[in-house]
């Protein structure tokens, strides 16, 4: 894989490539003396760059400036051959702006949608991940009416490593290269959107060491559900944060609504979550996703459980301590996150990134909640801000909803990483500003109820966004 320069989005091969272009293109505008030293020197750079960059493979943002590299080259040829050059100006400005057009291309596509960059976790740990798959023999697949089709869960485990642990850098997308093809290929027709725009993506490595050896100690558990169509790898940057600073993650695929699952067998599973286009079978159709998933939680948390007692073997047993457990979830994700706590008291915590409750009967329950949502107009969807302030009052812990500004829906997830900085799509925090929020929030609020950590939580979160704090029903709750 090509490396690229973070923030710049290119590689030092495609720097060298653009730079070679416009030298190629000014040398007829140097004095006469030097203008062939120019042209030389600057096909010298653009060349071996672009044979390069051709044999590596390259990528789709390239290749605007490869075309315009040959054009550059055979415009300079006159003064790389010595012959003269004949001074046609009505035909060399329209070429140079072309063969600029093409390298400007490059550049934008390359900053716009580039290579993403997971940050090193901040923790006193290192981070191993694995992958696992789990079958619920208790449970019938619903999406199938398939005789002895039982709901089976593929789920990847981020969990501390110690100090210095070094190995092959885990992909991004999947366990092999083909997995990840499969999975962009799957989130790209789920999405609408050309499969190239994923090239980078699925060729991405994290800053996770595939299978690595576990820390000592017993971790708490942080449970994750994608949102609606999501993969279990959409918030990888946030959960090696969480697993370097001493937490396991354990994110989930759920076979028939992520975009596309592939099983241990190599089986490929494809989504069958579709928008009807009327509002209220929508509704319906929501509620039984969240409910799916919501049991996914509970099982994956029994799983847990299991391996840490060694019924499972694995290098995590001994490590788990599923005592102290948070459901969490992004989108629909968040909405089964509560429906899981409503459900099993086992779970002590829960994290909603900005997702709608869909539990069409909320009961009271015990567990703390914490909320990040983006700023929702009214206008735009009436229901949400009520329908959650409605649940989290069910709640007999103190609970605390965060509207971060600057933020957008997709701002809780990986897509600002390698997706175009568009404010109303990824928000306007930068490529990695919503990911400290989201992360520096989560993590105070896992310490203080999986930890137990001393503090204020309310003054904690404060600086995070519009703070509103939900006490038990009969305190009400209040804004800060």
């Amino acid at each position: 894989m090509i490396e690229t320069i973070a923030g710049i989005g290119m590689s030092p091969l495609e720097i060298l490539l653009l730079l070679g272009v416009v030298g190629m293109l000014s040398a007829r505008w140097w004095a006469p003396g030097a203008r062939r030293r120019v042209a030389l020197a600057a096909a010298a750079v653009a060349v071996p760059s672009g044979i390069a960059l051709t044999v590596l493979g390259p990528r789709w943002q390239t290749v605007p400036a490869l075309a315009g590299a040959l054009v550059a080259l055979a415009f300079a040829a006159p003064l790389l051959t010595g012959r003269p050059v004949r001074r046609r100006r009505w035909l060399a400005v329209p070429v140079v702006a072309a063969c600029l057009g093409l390298a400007g291309a490059s550049a934008a596509a390359a900053w716009a949608v580039p290579v993403p960059v997971f940050p090193e976790p901040s923790g006193p740990y290192a981070v191993g991940t694995a992958v696992t798959q789990w079958t619920d023999a208790s449970r019938p697949e619903p999406a199938t009416a398939e005789p002895g089709d039982h709901r089976t869960v593929v789920v990847q485990l981020w969990y501390p490593a110690p100090r210095g642990t070094a190995g092959p850098h885990a992909r991004y997308l999947g366990r092999t290269e083909d997995e990840a093809r499969t999975v962009a290929h799957g989130l790209a027709d789920y999405v609408g959107v050309p499969a190239f725009l994923l090239d980078d993506a699925q060729r991405a490595r994290t800053a996770a060491v595939h299978d690595a050896p576990v820390a000592a100690g017993r971790f708490p558990v942080v449970l994750f559900s994608p949102g609606l169509g999501g993969v279990r790898t959409q918030n990888t940057a946030w959960a090696e944060e969480l697993a370097g600073r001493g937490y396991v993650v354990a994110a989930l695929d759920h076979p028939y609504d992520s975009a596309v699952v592939v099983l241990r067998d190599g089986r490929t599973i494809r989504t069958r979550v579709a928008a009807s286009g009327d509002d209220e079978e929508d509704r319906r159709l929501a509620i039984g996703w969240t409910a799916v998933r919501a049991a996914d939680l509970s099982f994956v948390l029994t799983q847990l459980g299991r391996v840490d007692r060694g019924e499972i073997r694995g290098p995590l047993t001994g490590r788990l301590d599923t005592a102290r457990a948070a459901a969490t979830g992004h989108s629909i994700g968040g909405g089964a996150a509560l429906q899981a706590a409503h459900q099993d008291s086992r779970f002590t915590a829960v994290i909603n990134l900005d997702g709608y409750p869909h539990d069409p009967a909320p009961r009271p329950y015990h567990q703390p909640v914490l909320v990040l949502t983006h700023p929702v107009d009214p206008a735009d969807n009436p229901a949400y801000i009520p329908r959650l302030a409605r649940v989290l009052s069910l709640s007999t812990s103190e609970s605390y909803r965060i509207t971060v500004p600057g933020t957008a829906h997709l701002t809780f997830a990986d897509a600002p990483l390698y997706m175009p900085p568009v404010p109303s799509v990824v928000g306007s925090l930068g490529r990695t500003g919503g990911l400290s929020v989201t992360t520096a929030a989560t993590a105070a609020f896992l310490d203080a109820t999986l930890r137990g950590e001393p503090g204020d939580l309310a003054t904690t979160l404060r600086p995070y966004g519009e703070l509103t704090v939900h006490r038990p029903a009969h305190h009400g709750a209040t804004a800060g």
